[in-house]
């Protein structure tokens, strides 16, 4: 991280494709040229594991904390390998080029899947030889979310724990009789993570070729409900039944008098210890190999968390519990020389947080529109108080667009605060250009800007609104938006030194 470059976060469902849903296809690789006219080098994604309507199709709330999610591979490109035909996608619904309709768009998509599915089956069997060499380099996952899958399937979608005993504990025989009798769908649901990462692994090299770096986002926490905890039980902090003992949360503080309650297992980080770390050095492992950068979703859960017994109502009456964050990081260190990552230190951070990040050079993040709600000049997100090895945005997809927020969360005293740190008049029609060239002007390495931003959309446009179970996730960028000229962007990036090859 010794360059300064800039960036775009955009998730690839808010690409636009006429399949309702951003995908893999022609629509990515143009967002990639789009990025490389605009002079800039980094692009963040949101994660990219399976979702669910069930939550609400958050990409922080997965089944699994290894695969990918299907409703972004790209019937196009699935048309290029000839499993798909002109016929199969001549009739696309009416989608809202505007908004994910995520349950019309699983029911299209699963019904092209099968298709293609079938006629892999009757072209390959099972014997494509990349098709096997992906299934036998990805076993340390695979075959347990497969196996997920189709036990969910089969028990009417059914949490893990409400399964039968020797399936809820993983009996050989159990396990055996459930791989025999879901053979076929076992192996579509391998096919179909051998699409997407096959897709994701062009267009990611498609950038590096380019010379964009992708940016992707783990989740530090996993569902409970989830491949990972049922298949690695022992990790967790769980009873002899499975259910959970303490979950996941923060505790009551500025915003909460109650503080969060998330609801996530907690890790019984004593017994990866014993084991080596080895659950998690697979993940960091998957993640490395799918990214330039990780960044790390509440990062200081890596140094301590808030515990809360099960059951509780709220987060008022957890502790705190220390994690073996320096022994982790070293052998991590140790497997992979360097870590990219990226962490997100947003909120109260305490100052062992601070020298773990200080320790092991992880970048942390500054927001702008956290900077303006106090005259305070001391104030860490103001960027005058920047050190260089931060990524700064103007907001994150929890929050607002620039304009939303100045429109609808500011007053007269803090929109004249953000005027005189600016030194002239900020409007609702200038705020997101204006934000855009604070951040690019600041000595922080790398700069992170919303799509929205760089459009200057209202906070109709927002991607998620935290605390809210509805009309998240769902925004998308129209052709027109991905196609319109924004100079600026250019100018600011090759003004402040972000420009490549400057």
């Amino acid at each position: 991280m010794n360059e300064r470059k800039s960036g775009i976060l955009l998730h690839i469902s808010s690409l636009p494709c006429r399949y309702g849903i951003g995908d893999f296809g022609p629509a990515a690789y143009a967002f990639v040229d789009f990025l490389r006219q605009n002079q800039q080098t980094l692009w963040q994604v949101l994660p990219l594991n399976p979702i669910d309507p069930a939550h609400h199709s958050s990409p922080y709330s997965s089944i699994s904390a290894f695969a990918g999610n299907t409703l972004l591979l790209s019937p196009d490109k699935l048309r290029e390998q000839a499993l798909l035909s002109a016929d199969d996608v001549a009739g696309v619904p009416d989608f809202d080029p505007g908004r994910c309709d995520y349950e019309a768009v699983i029911e299209y998509k699963n019904r092209l899947f099968e298709k293609a599915f079938s006629r892999f089956r009757a072209r390959n069997g099972d014997e494509s030889p990349e098709f096997r060499n992906f299934v036998a380099q990805q076993r340390v996952w695979l075959e347990d979310f497969c196996l997920f899958v189709v036990a969910k399937r089969k028990y009417g979608g059914a949490v893990w724990t409400q399964w039968p005993e020797a399936l809820r504990k993983r009996r050989k025989k159990e396990l055996s009789r459930l791989r025999e009798e879901f053979q076929d769908e076992i192996v579509r649901e391998q096919f179909l993570q051998f699409q997407f990462f096959s897709q994701w692994d062009d267009l990611k090299g498609y950038c590096a070729r380019t010379g964009v770096e992708v940016i992707g986002d783990m989740p530090i926490y996993v569902n409970f409900d989830s491949a990972d905890v049922w298949a690695h039980s022992e990790i967790f902090k769980l009873d002899g039944t499975g259910r959970q003992k303490f979950v996941a949360g923060v505790p009551p503080d500025y915003f909460s008098k109650t503080g969060q309650l998330w609801g996530n297992p907690v890790y019984d980080w004593e017994v990866s210890r014993r084991q080596g770390y080895s659950w998690w050095r697979a993940r960091m492992a998957h993640n490395f190999s799918l990214f330039h950068w990780t960044r790390i979703d509440h990062f200081r859960g890596f140094v301590a968390y808030w515990e809360v017994p099960a059951g509780e109502s709220t987060a008022v009456n957890g502790q705190w519990r220390q994690v073996p964050c320096e022994d982790f990081f070293t052998k991590l260190i140790g497997q992979f020389g360097t870590l990219p990552i990226l962490a997100e230190d947003l909120g109260t951070i305490t100052p062992d947080v601070k020298e773990v990040m200080r320790k092991f050079r992880f970048p942390g993040m500054k927001v702008l529109l956290f900077a303006f709600g106090e005259d305070d000049p001391a104030h860490p997100y103001l960027p005058h108080n920047y050190e260089e090895r931060y990524v700064v945005y103007t907001g994150t997809h929890d929050n607002n667009t620039a304009r939303g927020w100045f429109a609808h969360e500011t007053d007269s005293v803090i929109r004249g605060r953000i005027s005189k740190y600016q030194g002239f008049s900020v409007t609702d029609e200038t705020v997101h250009r204006d934000l855009i060239r604070l951040a690019m002007r600041s000595v922080a390495r790398y700069v992170l800007i919303p799509m929205q931003d760089v459009i200057g959309l209202g906070q109709d446009c927002r991607m998620n609104h935290p605390g809210t179970s509805s009309g998240n996730w769902q925004w998308r960028l129209t052709p027109a938006q991905q196609e319109t000229d924004y100079p600026f962007l250019s100018e600011y990036t090759v003004l402040y030194g972000r420009a490549p090859g400057r």
